[in-house]
């Protein structure tokens, strides 16, 4: 075993995670894994990807990718090295766009040099008839006459206008979330969320792991797919069935809305689905 395959592979260890947990998190075969940490990378289909393979297991498995790639350069092929080519025709189609380019700038500044004049007589324009409205309509109130000519009252009486009160309607309480275990099934464990509406999935970490969620399915579209390593809460809108893969569960703390269940407290990795169900349907 090479000295970078037994860094990958410690540190894989030491999160608990399998070949098979990190063929599933990186989709990289797990053929090539076991390459990478034997150190056959003949095997892997080319030198450009055991670079990109090797990155990508560190990450996942917590380790600084770049700092890996650096200290064991030498133990990796290298990347095909690029063929040079004759720069002499491409600096006299150059020289000609050059020609071109200066030739369609200067036309650019003429017309500039013409429109700027023209927008600021326009704006003027506008200016000043805009002012020229606005004066006429304070000269020009047209007030309604009065040709009323009797001695008006000492007092005049207002009555006042009683709006009669508005009748607030107290919104409905909202009723408390319920999880309902019903099945496991492929090693997912699926829970129906009742009420099916207005409810999040609060996940909160508490140390290094790796969470990855999906709409529906664990073949449905990504929505988050990280490896975390210090403490954070993640929310995500229960809408529709939400497919959840966490590894090192005794890390991670489910919630629907305020309402957790157990979740077994398992080092490994622990595959959720959780979907939102209306009292009708069931």
């Amino acid at each position: 075993m090479s000295d970078l395959g037994a860094l990958l592979r410690k540190a894989r260890e030491q999160r608990g995670y399998t070949l098979d947990d990190i063929q599933e998190y990186t989709k990289i075969r797990k053929r090539y894994l076991d390459a990478i940490e034997t150190g056959d990378y003949k095997v892997l289909p080319g030198s450009f990807y055991v670079r990109a393979f090797v990155k990508t297991y560190a990450e996942t498995v917590g380790l600084d990718a770049e700092e890996v790639l650096r200290l064991y350069h030498k133990e990796l092929p290298l990347p095909p090295s690029v063929e040079t080519t004759n720069a002499e025709p491409m600096m006299k189609s150059s020289r000609r766009s050059v020609q071109h380019n200066d030739r369609w700038g200067k036309v650019a500044v003429t017309v500039l040099m013409w429109a700027f004049p023209i927008l600021i007589a326009a704006v003027i324009y506008i200016y000043l008839n805009n002012n020229k409205e606005n004066d006429t309509k304070e000269l020009n109130p047209n007030l309604p006459i009065s040709t009323d000519t009797s001695t008006p009252s000492p007092s005049a009486s207002v009555t006042p206008t009683i709006t009669p009160s508005e009748t607030v309607t107290p919104s409905p309480s909202t009723p408390p979330v319920t999880l309902t275990f019903k099945e496991k099934v492929g090693g997912i464990n699926y829970y129906d969320v009742t009420p099916g509406a207005g409810h999040q999935l609060k996940l909160v970490v508490t140390g290094e792991a790796w969470i990855e969620v999906r709409e529906n399915t664990k073949r449905g579209k990504a929505i988050f797919s990280k490896s975390l390593t210090e403490p954070q809460t993640k929310t995500f809108d229960l809408t529709i069935p939400l497919y959840v893969n966490v590894g090192r569960t005794d890390h991670v703390e489910f919630f629907i809305d305020d309402t957790t269940f157990d979740d077994g407290n398992a080092s490994g990795s622990t595959k959720y689905i959780f979907t939102p169900v209306t009292e009708a349907a069931q």
